[in-house]
């Protein structure tokens, strides 16, 4: 049976850090210092030094997961510490700062931190969300079997097309070229499709879900009084709807994929941009404080 790495080794990791978040609050309300607690008494040096070893531990994550030979331990063993003990450095860290906030680079640190925690919550969500829906919509295919499987759709459509008067022949070849996967990034996101067609007598006009195209043909065919016409006609709606449906699955793979690479594009800079402000927080603390 698949484990989720949330539930890797028992959730031993989870423990950990409960473990972790139930010392730290146990400590800040035992501790009793002279000034209001802060980052410059000794809890608050402790808890800043354990929270920034926390950071430093956790952005080797990236590293494990390259170094392929490793024997310190599973790569789902690594994710499921990176997100337990991730999350307690919400507690950590904020018993760290006494809960003293201002316009400096401390509390900047401290909200890029926070970034990063909500940033891997999202990830987390996406994760156990997305690959199995990915898998059940692309029912054993890869995108490009999809794809292929789409041209050769066309094919067949313009194969019959020819026994038909040439507009179905023009008709099918706009609708191909008028056909748009993916494109920008909202575009991807959003699973839109932005397909256009310009029909034979009409200006150029949006196809999304072949709506337009699947109209058209049926147009034709409620008009149509030769069965043999009405025979081909009815089989161009079949392979276009069938076409419709390959392309709706292409369009949510790309969604899905768009969003698991999306997070990073926030989640790993605002993690560089965190380890460059705990670098100076830590300077600044024992140069001038």
């Amino acid at each position: 049976m698949h484990q989720s790495f949330l539930d890797h080794a028992g959730r031993r990791y989870l423990k950990m850090a409960l473990a972790l978040c139930a010392a730290s609050i146990a400590l800040y309300l035992w501790h009793d210092p002279r000034s209001p607690p802060n980052g410059g008494t000794w809890l608050g040096y402790t808890l800043g030094g354990l929270g920034a070893a926390l950071v430093l531990w956790l952005t080797a994550l990236g590293i494990r997961k390259r170094s392929y030979s490793s024997s310190l331990g599973t790569v789902q063993g690594w994710v499921s510490a990176h997100v337990y003990l991730g999350l307690s450095l919400v507690v950590v860290v904020t018993l760290h700062t006494g809960f003293q906030f201002g316009w400096n680079i401390h509390t900047l640190c401290y909200a890029l931190m926070v970034v990063v925690i909500v940033s891997g919550l999202v990830g987390v969500v996406l994760y156990r969300r997305y690959p199995e829906q990915m898998s059940r919509n692309r029912a054993q295919q890869t995108q490009d079997g999809m794809l292929e499987e789409i041209a050769e759709l066309d094919v067949r459509a313009l194969r019959i097309a020819k026994q038909l008067p040439p507009e179905f022949d023009a008709a099918l070849r706009a609708n191909i070229a008028g056909t748009r996967i993916g494109g920008g990034a909202l575009a991807i996101l959003s699973a839109r499709d932005r397909s256009e067609v310009r029909l034979p007598g009409t200006p150029l006009a949006g196809n999304a879900g072949q709506e337009r195209m699947l109209d058209w043909l049926s147009g034709h065919l409620s008009r149509s009084t030769d069965p043999e016409r009405s025979r081909l006609i009815n089989d161009l709606l079949s392979i276009v709807g069938a076409r419709r449906m390959l392309l709706r699955r292409l369009q949510r793979d790309a969604r899905m994929r768009g969003w698991l690479e999306a997070w990073l594009y926030l989640h790993v800079p605002v993690t560089f941009g965190l380890l460059g402000t705990l670098i100076a927080h830590v300077v600044s603390v024992f140069l001038y404080w």
